[in-house]
């Protein structure tokens, strides 16, 4: 990791295309503002970490909720056929 003092109002390059500024600095906070070509993605880490963690909760299904789908199905699927069979008796 690289350590570099900045005031309010300098900067900081990374590359050619793309420049930190330091906008304004508090007690407990540093504002900044990056520019960057519309081709490199700048978000927040934990906003980033939150992203992440949603596309894993939703692309990890629940296998106990899936297996009491699963039964609920079979269930219904035997019950509807005990009707059907009720409703339309076989003729010998």
């Amino acid at each position: 990791m690289l350590l570099i003092r900045r005031r309010a109002g300098e900067s900081i390059l990374i590359g050619e295309e793309i420049e930190i500024q330091i906008l304004e600095v508090a007690p407990n906070r540093v504002k900044i503002g990056i520019v960057a070509p519309p081709s490199v993605p700048v978000m927040r880490k934990e906003a980033h970490l939150t992203r992440q963690q949603n596309q894993a909760a939703a692309c990890t299904p629940d296998t106990d909720a899936l297996a009491q789908l699963v039964k609920k199905l079979t269930v219904f699927s035997l019950e509807k056929a005990k009707k059907q069979d009720e409703n339309n008796p076989k003729i010998t």
